[in-house]
C-alpha cells in the first residue's frame, strides 16, 4: 500500500474522535448547572437578609418612636433600610403604631 493513499477511517478511531467533545459538552453543561446553583443560593439569602432586615428595622423603630413604622418607604427614609425593588416585592400590612405590622417578602420572577 502507498503511503500517500488514505484508506476509509476505522470505527474506533471515529469513536474517539467523538469522545472529546462529547465529553467537553457534558463538562460545560455540568458547570453552566452549577453556576446556576450557586445563583439560586445567593437569591435565597439575599430574601433571607432582607427579611432579617425588616425585622430589625421595625423594631428598632418601635423601640425609638413607641409606634409600628406605617410604611416600608418610612423605614427606607428614616432607619436606612436599603432592598433592591426590581428583584423583590415586599408586602407591608399596617394595621396602626400599637400592632406589629405583617410582613412577606418575594422575590420577583420574570424575564
Amino acid at each position: 500500500m502507498n503511503r500517500f493513499e488514505h484508506s476509509a477511517p476505522s470505527l474506533l478511531r471515529r469513536v474517539t474522535s467523538l469522545i472529546s467533545p462529547v465529553i467537553f459538552i457534558a463538562l460545560f453543561l455540568f458547570f453552566l448547572q452549577g453556576i446556576q446553583s450557586v445563583g439560586e443560593t445567593t437569591k435565597a439569602k439575599q430574601l433571607e437578609s432582607l427579611e432579617t432586615a425588616l425585622r430589625r428595622s421595625i423594631s428598632q423603630c418601635y423601640a425609638v418612636e413607641g409606634a409600628y413604622p406605617p410604611s416600608v418607604d418610612y423605614l427606607v427614609d428614616h432607619y436606612g433600610l436599603t432592598y433592591d425593588s426590581s428583584t423583590f416585592l415586599v408586602d407591608y400590612d399596617y394595621y396602626g403604631g400599637n400592632l406589629l405590622p405583617e410582613v412577606t417578602v418575594l422575590r420577583k420572577t420574570g424575564k
